[in-house]
This record gives C-alpha cells, sequence and structure tokens, in this order.
C-alpha cells in the first residue's frame, strides 16, 4: 500500500472514529425522543389529552425540528387513568423504543408509578399534570420533575380566600386516590393554620357520574364550604349537580380546589361566576401567553389550561438543556436544569429545586359574571399573584432525601 493511500484510509478512520465519538456524546442512540403519556379518552382528556401532544408538537416546531443534528421525535399514549397501563407503556418506551423523556402523566397514581419506574431506568420525568406533593416530598426521585402545579399550591391561595372571606368550616368530597387525598389533606391543613375547622370528608371514586349521595351528605354537614378535592370532569359534575340541588342558593359556598380554565367552559359563566381558585396559568394575563395560546386555539380549537401550556415549557427547556450540555443523557441533562433559569410566555424565574420541584409563582383567579365577559374564552380575572416562596413547601423543609445529599 503506498503512502498517499495510507494516509487516505488513516484520515477516513479517524473521521469515523471521531463520528463514533461526537454520537456517543451527543444524541444517544441517534434520537431524541419525547413521549407524552395522558389520558387521551377519559374524565381529564380535556385538561391534558390531545392538546398536550400539540403543545409538545409546538415547541418542537419552535426548537427548530432538531437538537444535536438529530430529528426530534413525539411519541404519545393513552394511560386510562391506569398506573398498570402507564407503567407497561413506560417500560416499553424507554426500553424497546429509546424515549428519552416522559412528559404529562395527569393522574396522581400513573405519574407516580411512571416517575419511579422511569428514574430507575436513568430516564427524565417532567409532570406536568398530576398534582400529589409525594412526586417531590415521600417518592421524589433523581430524574423526577413536578413542572406546573401540586396538592401544596392550591390551597395557598383558594382556601386562604375563603376562611378569609367567612368560609371557616368545611367538608371535602374527595376523589379517591393520591391526588384527591393529598389535595384534601393539604387544603385541611390551610384551613386549620387560619383557625378554621374540618368537619368531614366523603370519598367518590375517579369517574363518578352521579353525586348526590356525597352532595347530600356534605349539605347535611352544615359545612359553610364544600370543598370539591377532585379535577376534571368529577369537578364539572359535582359543581353541576350542587347548582341544581340548590346547595350554593341555601348559602353554603363551593370550593373547587382544582380547576381549570376548560371546567369554567363547561360549566358556563351562569354557573361558575364568582368562583375563585388558584392556577399555574391564563391564557389572557399578557401579550406574551396571549400570542401564543392564539397559535394554540387555532390547531386545538381551544384555549389552553395551565398543563397544556406546561408541556410546551416543559419541552422547550429540556431541548434547552440538551442543546446546552450536548448531550441528551439524563445525568448532565438534569443538572443543566436544575442550574437553569426557566422564562417563557408560561414561567418567569422558575427553578427546578433537588427534590424535582419546579418552584414559581401561582395565580389566584375569579371567574368572571356573564356581563364581564367580552368574548367567548374571556372568563377570568387574575385576582393576585402567590409568590413560588410562599405557595410551594420550602426547599429547607422537604422530605425529600436527594434535599439532604
Amino acid at each position: 500500500m503506498n503512502r498517499s493511500l495510507i494516509t487516505a484510509v488513516c484520515a477516513a478512520g479517524v473521521a469515523a472514529f471521531g463520528s463514533t465519538a461526537l454520537a456517543a456524546d451527543g444524541a444517544s442512540n441517534g434520537s431524541v425522543k419525547i413521549g407524552v403519556l395522558s389520558d387521551m379518552s377519559g374524565v381529564y382528556k380535556a385538561i391534558e389529552g390531545p392538546g398536550a401532544v400539540i403543545a409538545a408538537k409546538m415547541a418542537v416546531e419552535d426548537f427548530g425540528g432538531s437538537v444535536l443534528g438529530e430529528d426530534i421525535e413525539i411519541v404519545s399514549a393513552d394511560h386510562q387513568n391506569k398506573a398498570d397501563v402507564a407503567s407497561s407503556i413506560a417500560r416499553r418506551w424507554i426500553d424497546r423504543d429509546k424515549v428519552d423523556m416522559l412528559v404529562g402523566m395527569d393522574n396522581s397514581a400513573v405519574g407516580l408509578a411512571v416517575q419511579g419506574l422511569a428514574s430507575g431506568k436513568d430516564t427524565i420525568t417532567m409532570n406536568t399534570g398530576a398534582g400529589s406533593v409525594e412526586l417531590t416530598e415521600s417518592q421524589c426521585s433523581k430524574y423526577g420533575i413536578h413542572y406546573v402545579y401540586d396538592t401544596y399550591a392550591l390551597p395557598v391561595g383558594t382556601a386562604t380566600a375563603m376562611v378569609e372571606n367567612g368560609g371557616k368550616s368545611w367538608f371535602f368530597i374527595t376523589a379517591d386516590y393520591a391526588f384527591g387525598h393529598s389535595l384534601r389533606d393539604n387544603t385541611s391543613r390551610v384551613v386549620k393554620e387560619m383557625g378554621g375547622e374540618v368537619m368531614g370528608s366523603v370519598e367518590a371514586p375517579l369517574s363518578t357520574t352521579d353525586f348526590s349521595s356525597y352532595l347530600l351528605q356534605a349539605s347535611s354537614s352544615g359545612a359553610d364550604v364544600i370543598g370539591l378535592a377532585n379535577a376534571g370532569g368529577d369537578t364539572v359534575n359535582s359543581i353541576k349537580q350542587a347548582n341544581s340541588f340548590g346547595i350554593v342558593q341555601r348559602g353554603q359556598k363551593l370550593a373547587g380546589m382544582l380547576v381549570f380554565l376548560t371546567d369554567v367552559k363547561a360549566l358556563g359563566l351562569d354557573t361558575a361566576q364568582g368562583l375563585q381558585f388558584t392556577t399555574a396559568f391564563y391564557w389572557d394575563r399578557n401579550e406574551e401567553s396571549r400570542k401564543w395560546s392564539q397559535r394554540f386555539f387555532d390547531q386545538h380549537g381551544a384555549m389552553p389550561t395551565m398543563v397544556q401550556a406546561g408541556v410546551y415549557s416543559a419541552v422547550m427547556h429540556y431541548l434547552e438543556a440538551i442543546k446546552a450540555v450536548g448531550s441528551d443523557e439524563a445525568a448532565p441533562v438534569r443538572k443543566q436544569l436544575g442550574e437553569m433559569a426557566l422564562n417563557d410566555f408560561f414561567v418567569q424565574n422558575g427553578k427546578i429545586e433537588a427534590n424535582g420541584l419546579m418552584s414559581h409563582d401561582m395565580y389566584l383567579a375569579k371567574v368572571k359574571t356573564p356581563d364581564e365577559s367580552k368574548s367567548d374564552w374571556d372568563l377570568l380575572d387574575i385576582v393576585s399573584t402567590i409568590p413560588a416562596d410562599e405557595a410551594y413547601i420550602p426547599i429547607s423543609e422537604s422530605a425529600c432525601s436527594l434535599v439532604k445529599q
């Protein structure tokens, strides 16, 4: 072999080796793949569901469609509000399909199961839909991130406002799984700290259609406030049925502890007017949120809920972290996410803490009257801002073992 040919072969070998090394340090398995795991057909469909897939795809498109020289792929599936179904999907996605990050999981039982499984496989989860504080407390994990809201933050605004306005005694209708229990317990804490009283609670299965017996127990308690520790279709059904039974008209108040924009739309302003609740996002809060939300509306036909907006934000910041570290390996990406200041139309000065909590401001919202509303989705007024350091469990008080490391 002559010298020039040897030189060419060596150069080709160095180039090939360099290409392999770049792939190893860049996108693992030659792609960046994000899985949107949500309720696509059940009680939480309008909250996250197909809209979350649209939001994730919008983020990928706005990012440019690729990172580290590889296309970004979005896959999606329906977890059916079943932890075993969700775990099976997540395991297949990670082991067979090489999904790098999972987002969504609008059910606390699902979120806890998937977060534990994924972290055990060195895979990041960015939970945008579930509420249980245990995601970042007793069941926190190395790669689990809780992004939009939790059941500690929700009552800080809502319960505080209601107790201050005379709602001293409470009775809860509680969704009978991890989320409902967590929301009831955290709301009870706020009520009691403010000098109020919890008179009782009744648990209703997820996707209940007939709340009459639960509402009867709550009404018979004589409590000032009936706290609805549920979400989605369950919240809509319980409020509608309470209205038809004349419960509010007889003097008791309803407190929706987790209310979404789509719930207000489904209820209508005649029924929902005056309802106060805590939210992480409202589409009409400023010019930036309006601009993004109109783009989302053009594709989805509805303005975004806080969790749909949160999916976009989570995916975008995840991709920015990959770009910053030059790799989609979970460890450096999670480290980068913890060091970044998160800023976009959804969040200002957000921070992902050591326990996985994305700490950020929350907002107390009030539903407008029909006369105050100027358009179909002009549904809320933002009453006040709840600073991040008041909204969430202080990191110094977190029970997460990772905080002490």
